[in-house]
């Protein structure tokens, strides 16, 4: 069965009260993946290996919870080395000179049904500019060894030339190798910091 929302209609905003607190990504359980176009033809996929982050989840008030998150641009993994090595380098992340990329939210805002839109800023090598990304909250609860767990899935597109990776060759039959949109997907399973307190 499907459901139409009426896009005129204002969003009904849930609160989520038991999930009111400070979380910690984990990386274990969670995936930062990115895919872009590739010579034009098909997608290249890849993901981060090392990143952490924090959340600070106002359950109450949805609009004013916070999220940090930061990546270490050397932890790329596309399933082929000379390629990884390529994107970590000077031509696009330059790791060696700027070994993280950070995102910081700005605001929340709830659209109904478990859908917000998280705004927040961007910054990569030394480049710092908006970014919104479309966030679906999964559910909460407490894993087998008792951590009490949230989880969001997230997408966002971005164009990398605007955070200056910009590097390309141009086709023999038109068009360039590596796509400048980005697609960048997350999911994300937090576990709560004060235990106690979820209790």
């Amino acid at each position: 069965m499907l459901i139409h929302r009426d896009k005129t209609a204002s969003p009904v905003v849930v609160s989520y009260p038991a999930v009111t607190g400070t979380y910690t990504i984990d990386p274990v359980h969670s995936t930062i993946g990115f895919s872009v176009r590739h010579a034009m033809v098909s997608n290249v996929r890849g993901r981060f290996e090392r990143f952490e982050g924090l959340l600070k989840l106002d359950g109450a008030e949805p609009s004013r919870s916070e999220a940090y998150v930061s990546v270490q641009t050397d932890s790329l993994d596309t399933g082929v080395a000379d390629r990884d090595a390529h994107l970590a380098g000077p031509d696009f992340f330059d790791s060696a000179t700027y070994p993280l990329m950070a995102f910081r939210s700005t605001g929340i805002t709830p659209l109904g049904d478990d859908e917000f839109q998280l705004l927040g800023s961007l910054c990569i090598k030394d480049v710092e500019l908006p970014l919104t990304i479309d966030i679906t909250f999964g559910g909460a609860g407490s894993d087998a060894f008792g951590n009490h767990r949230v989880g969001f899935d997230g997408r966002a597109t971005l164009r990398r030339s605007d955070w200056g990776l910009a590097w390309n060759t141009p086709l023999d039959t038109g068009g360039v190798l590596v796509g400048d949109k980005v697609t960048l997907t997350l999911d994300i399973s937090a576990v709560r910091a004060d235990q106690d307190a979820a209790a």
